[in-house]
Parts: C-alpha cells; sequence; structure tokens
C-alpha cells in the first residue's frame, strides 16, 4: 500500500471513529453502569441492555432480535462472563447488518456498458440532501467521471440556487428549467442532457415535501415514468437521504418513502452531531435496504462508503476500557 493511500486510509479511519465518538461515548457509559458489580449476564443485565439499545435508538424490533439471539447463547452456554457481552452484541449486530441486500461497496462501480447511471435522490427538507448531492458529484467527478445534477427540487429557489454552487464548485454539469417548473420535466431533460452529452452519472434531486402520501406517491411515480420514457429502466437508483440526529423520525421517513416509491439505497447524514447513530442498526434490519453512504462530518470527503465492517469495528473500538475495567 502506497503511503498516499494509507494516509486517506487512516484519515477515514479517524473521521469514521470521531464521527461516532457521541454514540459510542453514550453507548457504552450506559453499558458500564449495567455491568458494574456482576459477574455473569443474567435477566437484570439483558433488561438493562435492552433499554440501552431502545434509548440508542436501534429501535423496538431490532432491540427485541438481538436481546433474543444473546438470550439464546446465554442458555446455550449456560455461563457467559459479563466481559463478553461486547463482543457476543457486537457478533449480533455484524450479523444483522450482514443480512440487509447488498455486498459491501469498496468503490465507484458504474456499467460502462450502458451510460449514464440514473440516481434519483429523495428526503424531507432539511436531512442534508442537497449537500449530500454535492459531495456526492465531487466523489464521483475526483474519481473520473463526468456528472450532471439535475435540479428537480423546484419549489425552492434556495434548492435550485445551492444546488448550481455545488456543481460549480466541483466542477460538474449542471441543468435545471427554474422555479415552478414540471420536476418530471426536470427529470426527463436531465437524463436527456445525460445521454446527449455522455455523462457518466445523473443526479437528480427532489422536492422534499411530506405533505400527504397520497401527493408523494403520485409525484415520485410521475417522475419515475417521465426518466424511464426517456432511457428505459431508469431510474437506476432512489437514494433515500436521512438525518441521523433524528433518530425514529428516520425510521418513520424510511417507512413512507419506501411505501412512496422503490427506495433501494440510504444515506444516514449528521452521524458526527448525534448521539443517535444505533438508528443505522435499525435501519439496516428493519428495511433490509442497503446503508449506501454515511456522512461522519462536513467536510467534502466525509461523506463516506458505508462499510459494515468497519462502522461495527469503530463503534466498539473503545470497548475494553469503557465498558469492563
Amino acid at each position: 500500500m502506497s503511503f498516499f493511500k494509507k494516509f486517506f486510509t487512516k484519515k477515514k479511519e479517524e473521521d469514521l471513529d470521531k464521527g461516532l465518538e457521541k454514540t459510542k461515548d453514550n453507548f457504552f457509559s450506559k453499558i458500564s453502569k449495567a455491568v458494574a458489580g456482576k459477574s455473569t449476564v443474567d435477566v437484570e443485565v439483558l433488561d438493562e441492555l435492552e433499554q440501552i439499545l431502545i434509548t440508542s435508538d436501534v429501535g423496538l424490533d431490532t432491540t427485541i432480535k438481538i436481546i433474543e439471539r444473546i438470550e439464546a447463547r446465554v442458555a446455550k452456554d449456560k455461563y457467559i462472563n459479563v466481559g463478553e457481552l461486547n463482543e457476543i452484541l457486537r457478533d449480533e449486530i455484524v450479523q444483522l447488518l450482514g443480512e440487509t441486500n447488498s455486498q459491501e461497496l469498496e468503490g465507484f462501480t458504474f456499467s460502462e456498458e450502458r451510460k449514464p447511471y440514473v440516481l434519483l435522490v429523495v428526503g424531507v427538507n432539511g436531512v442534508g440532501k442537497t449537500t449530500t448531492i454535492g459531495k456526492l458529484a465531487h466523489q464521483y467527478t475526483k474519481n473520473g467521471k463526468k456528472v450532471v445534477i439535475g435540479a428537480g427540487d423546484t419549489f425552492r429557489a434556495a434548492a435550485v440556487d445551492q444546488l448550481k454552487i455545488w456543481s460549480e464548485r466541483v466542477g460538474c454539469d449542471f441543468y435545471a428549467k427554474g422555479m415552478h417548473t414540471d420536476p418530471a420535466a426536470v427529470a426527463y431533460e436531465t437524463v436527456d442532457y445525460a445521454v446527449k452529452n455522455n455523462c457518466d452519472i445523473a443526479i437528480v434531486d427532489t422536492a422534499g415535501r411530506l405533505h400527504n402520501k397520497k401527493g408523494l406517491m403520485e409525484e415520485l411515480s410521475k417522475i419515475h415514468r417521465s426518466m424511464g420514457k426517456r432511457l428505459d429502466g431508469t431510474p437506476d437508483e432512489v437514494m433515500l437521504v436521512l438525518d441521523a440526529t433524528t433518530g425514529q423520525n428516520a425510521i418513520e421517513q424510511c417507512t413512507q418513502f419506501s411505501e412512496a416509491t422503490r427506495v433501494n439505497s440510504l444515506a444516514l447524514t449528521k452521524l458526527d452531531g448525534t448521539a443517535k447513530g444505533g438508528v443505522a442498526i435499525g435501519i439496516s434490519d428493519q428495511f433490509k435496504i442497503p446503508i449506501k453512504y454515511i456522512g461522519v462530518g462536513e467536510g467534502m470527503d466525509q461523506l463516506q462508503i458505508f462499510n459494515k465492517r468497519a462502522f461495527v469495528d469503530s463503534l466498539f473500538k473503545k470497548s475494553d476500557k469503557t465498558v469492563i475495567e
């Protein structure tokens, strides 16, 4: 491994560790108190662990699943020292994250046989959707891809202006029709622009309004149909952007958008600003939709490809010191 590759890998690990710091401190301090004075994993410890997982925004259903698995291991092994709790919990989380219907992403791989790769980005206002699109465009461009951003949120002037600024900042193409125009028309014409200009990737923004489910479904369905009319089979990917700081609200948003459109990837933002990072575990388990990117800082390169192993390793990095002294 070259010096520069080692440097950037190390930087990525440090960003992830720092980004999960609040979650780790909150999570492990509670576990430490739960096992204080205990020698074995008993009913009382499991009850405490259940509450810790729920309050860490892992979610009730996922928490119950984890506790039941640990109970089964306790019953099988008859005796489990509290010193083993972290390793057992770690194993179960790794298994849950491994059950999502995706493989680990190692880089930016897109088929050269058919271009452009069309990415439709959805999510409510305020989750960091515009910033995520800008950072994605930056990373794709940096990896040698020709990118166009389509300003499909035509209800907010700020959204169009911000995307234009991002396109200029990262050096990619930009397509817009202005305010109050038909979002489906913008989506169609962005794909058309990408085809005619030999773009590798087209990223299309959408309005972030959850005014009502019927309206949302109709609007997103129209955008889907419009894209497909220009290029059969598009969009290739529908990415839902969620704000980790909202905890269980993120799960509710995932429920609503999954009903409205065929979401097949997730981007979880603002992990560095919350102690609710456990929501990543719950979302992955409940929806079986792969988390593709996580935001661990404001920097251009701090939108990371989500690596399950790296995430869990970072989450438990302080375990030896924090849980069992």
